[in-house]
């Protein structure tokens, strides 16, 4: 038994791709260090996430 994956037929609207763009945008501009997630469903952006890393040096004390 086989099964064939097809995408959904979906029209995009132009302000909801533009919507997500800039929250994308706003997200990178956010993060310092980390990952930025994207969760598509059906072939739409369902979600957003962001992963920080917060790096702290720490210094050796002097002998």
């Amino acid at each position: 038994m086989s099964s064939t994956l097809t995408k959904p037929d979906i029209q995009y609207d132009e302000a909801v791709l533009a919507a997500v763009n800039a929250a994308i945008i706003a997200v990178q501009r956010d993060t310092g260090y980390g990952s930025i997630e994207v969760t598509v469903h059906d072939g739409r952006v369902t979600q957003i996430e962001r992963r920080e890393k917060v790096r702290f040096e720490t210094s050796k004390p002097k002998k």
